[in-house]
């Protein structure tokens, strides 16, 4: 992975002190535990108590053990299950995915054209559907001169684009929402379905 990181990781003899001060110092919240040299579990600093560190490792859920080859938006579904992955390497486990690690460069460019692919899907089902520009009584009057006035501009810097391309993604969102024949072409039924996802998508 891009945005996978080294699952630091210690024997499961470690003194519970050592190992306290020792995640202080690098910052760690979760580090493997080994046993024969294999990492086995882990622990987490939070509520870590006396004796060896081994005595207080959680094993690793099956789920929560991904391939390094899971493409991230499988990735992505399952941190919404558990609150960090651990990545199997060659056969033992070898590093660790957090939600931390979603804002990270890799992520937030694999989500922007995501959603590029949608607002262009979007695009393609309107000009495919509309008659005489029939969207614009989607639109309320604001949003629509926005449009033009920037639609103006590009023409004045010889930017060949009509007016839909010039309207934001939320504008476009609200013409599938409030169009039911667009909208039966997705996978909502419901207008405010739709229109409370896509406000999910802006944010």
């Amino acid at each position: 992975y891009d945005i996978a990181e080294s699952l630091i990781s210690l024997d499961y003899t470690t003194d519970t002190s050592e190992l306290v001060l020792f995640m202080a110092q690098r910052k760690l919240e979760v580090v493997g535990i080994r046993r024969e040299g294999v990492v086995v579990g882990y622990v987490e600093r939070q509520g870590l108590g006396d004796g060896r560190c081994g005595d207080h490792m959680t094993d690793f859920h099956p789920s929560q053990v991904v391939l390094d080859s899971m493409p991230l938006a499988d990735v992505v579904l399952r941190l919404n299950e558990f609150p960090r992955l651990f990545v199997s390497i060659f056969g033992g486990v070898g590093g660790i995915v957090t939600r931390s690690d979603l804002q990270k460069p890799p992520v937030r460019m694999w989500l922007f054209g995501l959603i590029t692919l949608i607002e262009m899907r979007m695009t393609r089902m309107i000009e495919e559907s509309a008659v005489a520009d029939g969207w614009r009584q989607h639109l309320s009057a604001a949003r629509l001169a926005k449009a033009e006035s920037l639609m103006a501009e590009r023409i004045r810097r010889n930017q060949d684009l009509g007016l839909l391309d010039c309207l934001q993604f939320s504008d476009k969102c609200q013409i599938v929402a409030r169009n039911k024949d667009l909208r039966q072409k997705t996978r909502y039924q419901s207008r405010r379905r739709l229109e409370d996802d896509a406000k999910k998508l802006e944010r």
